[in-house]
């Protein structure tokens, strides 16, 4: 099984500033374009268990005003009891 991780998702939509996380086993820039045309409304959500959809690739993501799109990993999240204070 493999690793799921969070990673963060800076983006701009028609010179707005957007940001969402995601949690998933991989990341690179070609899937960081994909999921900011799916969290802009431009693409679909794919569905797990349906056949993979055509990728959103950054020449069409530009095209409906999706720019600088930046991802990074998220960062850990230490929760403490309250009885540990």
């Amino acid at each position: 099984m493999s690793q799921v991780e969070l990673f963060v998702i800076e983006y701009m939509l028609h010179g707005d500033r957007k940001t969402f996380i995601i949690r998933t086993s991989e990341m690179n820039n070609a899937h960081a374009w994909q999921w900011a045309s799916c969290d802009a409304g431009i693409a679909p959500i794919p569905k797990p268990g349906r056949a993979p959809l055509r990728r959103m690739t950054r020449p069409m993501a530009e095209r409906f005003g999706i720019t600088e799109v930046q991802w990074r990993p998220g960062t850990a999240l230490i929760w403490e009891e309250a009885g540990d204070r």
